[in-house]
């Protein structure tokens, strides 16, 4: 297995649930569903350089109060990524979590970037509770069949700022003239981040390419959301966390399933960031 060197502050942030123990969450007992046993593979220090440790440096800044996001002024997670313009922002911290959408000239990226969840603000727990499945807004995901089921809470929080982060990337991909898209986040973060990913990639022009690295997903639909997650954004990414019990919520009894694309992190060394990180093929490897 690969090691690989990360700053430590953001797996502070981005990582917290990783000593976790995988106890029920919501008083709910996990089950199984379908599931991969697959054999996971290293994950290059290369990859990660060029594929995660960018998107978990915008993730972090996402819980910057939202006044010095704007002006790219938070300290530290501002300063690790320079020469960021901040095209919108906002949030409350509960029904709407911090988010913010800018221009990323070093890497010619228009990029999304969504805070988790508040454990200290109950409106933006109720975000993640409200686990019921309902149909996909067709409005914001026209692609979606009649089979797709969202966790409501969810996809409830990802609608309250779907207009502004659809008028914003298109207006930032016109005038800067380029032609890719991250989106990015931790947690509940992940979460809408996933569902912009889908909405993004089914709105914008083919050339424009829409990439999503999240970190700690919880699971955000059914089977047939997790499939069509897969045929939209093939090389979508999600980082687990040794026993971050967040991934494994909703269960699988209450048919939700997560997209291929995990890449966990078999162990993270406090002191250096040093993190041994495997891919995982399939849906809910469990290898």
């Amino acid at each position: 297995m690969t090691r690989i060197l990360l700053p430590v502050s953001v797996f502070a942030v981005l990582l917290a649930c990783a000593h976790a123990a995988p106890t029920p969450l919501f008083g709910i007992h996990l089950d199984s569903g379908n599931e991969s046993s697959a054999t996971p593979t290293p994950v290059s220090q290369d990859e990660i350089a060029s594929t995660i440790l960018r998107p978990a440096l915008f993730s972090r800044t996402a819980y910057c109060p939202s006044q010095n996001v704007s002006t790219w002024s938070c300290g530290g997670p501002c300063d690790a990524i320079p020469n960021v313009k901040v095209l919108a922002s906002g949030g409350d911290e509960g029904e709407i979590p911090r988010f913010f959408i800018a221009s990323d000239p070093d890497s010619q990226t228009i990029v999304v970037a969504h805070q988790g969840t508040d454990p200290h603000n109950i409106l933006s727990i109720a975000n993640d509770v409200e686990f019921a499945q309902v149909d996909a807004n067709t409005t914001l995901f026209p692609k979606a069949s009649g089979d797709v089921k969202l966790h409501s809470g969810f996809q409830d929080t990802q609608g309250r700022t779907a207009d502004i982060v659809m008028s914003t990337v298109q207006s930032g991909l016109s005038s800067t003239n380029f032609k890719r898209v991250l989106v990015t986040g931790h947690s509940l973060g992940a979460a809408i981040a996933s569902l912009d990913a889908a909405m993004l990639r089914m709105a914008l022009p083919d050339d424009v390419q829409v990439q999503s690295v999240v970190f700690g997903l919880p699971r955000v639909g059914n089977q047939a959301w997790a499939d069509l997650m897969d045929s939209l954004i093939p090389d979508f990414v999600h980082v687990t966390n040794q026993k971050d019990p967040v991934p494994t919520v909703p269960p699988h009894a209450l048919s939700f399933e997560q997209p291929q694309g995990e890449i966990h992190i078999t162990a993270v060394d406090d002191t250096t960031g040093n993190a041994t990180m495997v891919a995982c093929p399939g849906q809910e490897n469990q290898v």
